[in-house]
Formats: structure tokens, C-alpha cells, sequence
């Protein structure tokens, strides 16, 4: 009966991705079935860790998230756990042989938003790489399928697309970021005053990540290929929403991409895959 219990385990990565994020879990959906369960995998690892130091704020986050991260390399070491979200995960890091520094660098990056309200130029970057970039490689993991050399070849890809995702998100989030977690990750940057010039030198640096990103979604597997480009196309377009606001706008409201919009991203995508233009 342990395929019932890998079953469980793995349904509860799933449901955990769908409740909190639907635009990612829609895009998940559009991947290759034999890939899904093991992207979900990642992400319920993901969001449970995030939704320590976000949310847990009556709890010690600091021994939860200690707690949570030697749970994780003991799942990872004996290649089973009871807590289904990590029983998933450890599952997906063994079967693909995902390098645990990438784990490492994840937690260290989280660790930070425990304690860290201000970010200079280098923390900023060691930040997104752990929070963010490192996901994109544990994905890319498992859209390789073992084939190391295309892993290789796609590595700065798939970490610009991961930062990104991060900073688009940091953007629509300044909000809650400032005025409930205190947190500023823009380097020198001051929401008390974000200028235009500020906001103009945010998106050149995002808009940079997303041109080398879609050079290498092109060069993915067939059977990851549309999926993420889903996902790219779905930040694109948030990016794009934000981009037009006044820097006072995104500071007072949470921009959002409605579901008529994410549903004709979805068949714009399917069209340009139909005619071979992915």
C-alpha cells in the first residue's frame, strides 16, 4: 500500500499549489502529465516555507523554519516522511538528484526574511538566487529529465526567468511588504519616496531578465515548453499591467491579471504552439 501514501503525499503538494496560487497551478496543468506531480512537488515546499516567515507572525518563526529545514534533509536522507509535503518533495529531489545546494541556498534566502528589512546591491542578488532562481533549477531538474548537458545549457535561463518572477512579484507586493513586513528588497530604494526614476530602473533590470528568459524557454523539451511559457506570458503581462501605474498606485493597491485575461493568455499561447511558433 506505499503507492497510496506516495498518492496522498503527492495530492497534498497539488491542492496546496492550487489553494495559493491559481495562475501557477493552471500552468502546471499545461505541462506534460509525467512532470506535473513533481513541480507540484517543489512548489508545496516552497509555499510552506514562505508561509512561515510571511505569516506565522503570533508563532517563533525562527525555530518553526529551523524545525521545517532539518525535517526537509532528514525526509531528503532517509527518502521518507510523515509530513506529506516534505514526503513529495524529498521524492522529487531523489529521483532527479537535485543538488542540495540548491535546498541550501533556498533556506538561506528564507532564513534572511526572518530578520532582514533592508538589502544592499549583493544581498539583494543572494536573495533572488536563493528565493527565487534556485526554484527555477529545481524545476529545470525535472524538465531535463536527467540530460545533464541540456541542464547545463539552460541554467542562466531558467534563473532569470525565476528573478523574474521574484521581482515582478516584489513590485506587486511593495505594498504589504512595506507597510506589514517592514521589508524593502529594492536596493536603495526609499517607498517613502519611490520616484519614477526608481521605478523606470526596477522594470529596465526586469525586462532584461524576461528577454533572456524567453530565449531559453524555446530551448526547453517539448514537454515542458508550453507550460512555462504559460507562466512567463502570465507575469509578462502582470509586468507589463504594472509598468503603465504611477509609482503612488502600486504603493496603495495589488495589481492583478483577471481570469478573462489569464484565459486569453492561455489560448494566445495555444495558438502560437498550434503554429509551431514555440
Amino acid at each position: 500500500m506505499m503507492h497510496l501514501f506516495h498518492e496522498t503525499s503527492r495530492e497534498c503538494s497539488r491542492v496546496t499549489t492550487m489553494r495559493y496560487s491559481t495562475s501557477f497551478s493552471s500552468a502546471i496543468n499545461l505541462l506534460h502529465k509525467g512532470l506535473r506531480p513533481h513541480i507540484y512537488n517543489i512548489y508545496g515546499l516552497v509555499r510552506f516555507a514562505d508561509e512561515i516567515v510571511d505569516t506565522f507572525h503570533d508563532q517563533d518563526k525562527a525555530t518553526l523554519l529551523e524545525e521545517f529545514k532539518k525535517d526537509t534533509y532528514l525526509a531528503i536522507e532517509r527518502q521518507i516522511s510523515l509530513n506529506p509535503i516534505l514526503h513529495s518533495f524529498q521524492e522529487t529531489v531523489n529521483y532527479y538528484n537535485i543538488d542540495l545546494a540548491l535546498v541550501d541556498a533556498f533556506f538561506c534566502s528564507m532564513e534572511l526574511d526572518l530578520n532582514k528589512r533592508r538589502y544592499d546591491k549583493a544581498g539583494y542578488d543572494k536573495y533572488i538566487y536563493g528565493s527565487a532562481e534556485v526554484v527555477g533549477l529545481m524545476c529545470l531538474y525535472v524538465f531535463c529529465e536527467g540530460n545533464q548537458q541540456l541542464y547545463d545549457q539552460l541554467k542562466p535561463y531558467a534563473r532569470s526567468l525565476g528573478a523574474a518572477f521574484q521581482k515582478v512579484n516584489f513590485l506587486r507586493d511593495i505594498k504589504n511588504d512595506f507597510e506589514s513586513l517592514d521589508r524593502t528588497y529594492f536596493p536603495q530604494c526609499d517607498f517613502r519616496n519611490f520616484t519614477t526614476a526608481d521605478k523606470l530602473a526596477i522594470e529596465k533590470d526586469i525586462q532584461q531578465d524576461f528577454d533572456n528568459a524567453f530565449t531559453g524557454i524555446l530551448k526547453l523539451p517539448m514537454k515542458a515548453r508550453f507550460g512555462v511559457y504559460v507562466a512567463y506570458k502570465y507575469y509578462l503581462s502582470l509586468f507589463r499591467k504594472i509598468k503603465k501605474l504611477q509609482p503612488q498606485t502600486i504603493l496603495e493597491q495589488r495589481v492583478r491579471i483577471p481570469n478573462y485575461g489569464k484565459a486569453m493568455i492561455v489560448a494566445k499561447a495555444g495558438l502560437r504552439s498550434q503554429f509551431n511558433l514555440l
